[in-house]
């Protein structure tokens, strides 16, 4: 297994009016954050808020090319980004999910507590299948066919890439002591999205090579 030590590229936050960030997604231009009562669109270029849906966002996000998917609490919403409105909710596969994340036409479901990953129907919100962890899942993300997931117990954080068949950790990224992952995204180039839980910060890591 490959061991590395995370860089940290930037750090984005604290932002007025934000307590905590959970799940973050990237589409293409901007990252959304999720902050509980709110989802914002931050720019990575200025780090300026540019603007915020009222929809309650206490876990993951994720993004399809076309609509934002947030959980909250035993659901997850499919949102149009453009009007902020809720077109279609599922139910959410577990009873602490936290990680969400798109790819190849379905959903993937970091399970906190449970220590898993699930892949799900955007539809219907069925379990396809489910992937087991031996640490915390926070954020899970694709990036170039490789599955991603944070971890976070106590102040100690990873980045995890792990073998989306069997589970097997094949790559570990440590993150400076108290710096913790809550959401994870990609932005399918060399850098991952962090969202920083309680510190109230989105920081951006280079992806290893």
């Amino acid at each position: 297994m490959k061991h590395s030590t995370a860089e940290i590229l930037r750090e984005y936050g604290p932002f007025a009016g934000v307590d905590a960030v959970h799940g973050v997604t990237w589409d293409g231009q901007r990252v959304w954050f999720a902050s509980g009562e709110k989802l914002n669109a931050l720019d990575p270029a200025s780090g300026q808020t540019l603007r915020s849906i009222d929809v309650t966002a206490d876990a993951g996000t994720a993004f399809d090319g076309e609509h934002l998917f947030q959980i909250a609490a035993d659901r997850i919403q499919k949102i149009d980004p453009k009007t902020g409105r809720v077109l279609h909710t599922i139910p959410a596969p577990g009873n602490s999910d936290s990680g969400l994340t798109w790819a190849e036409g379905t959903l993937w479901v970091g399970e906190y507590r449970d220590r898993k990953i699930h892949q799900i129907d955007p539809e219907t919100g069925a379990i396809l299948r489910t992937i087991e962890s031996n640490r915390f899942v926070t954020g899970v993300t694709w990036v170039e066919g490789a599955l991603w997931h944070g971890t976070w117990e106590g102040d100690e954080s990873e980045l995890r890439r792990v073998d989306p068949a069997t589970g097997e950790v094949l790559e570990s990224v440590k993150m400076p002591a108290g710096v913790g992952v809550s959401g994870l995204e990609s932005d399918g180039a060399d850098q991952f999205f962090c969202g920083g839980g309680g510190s109230g910060k989105v920081r951006a890591v280079r992806r290893p090579r």
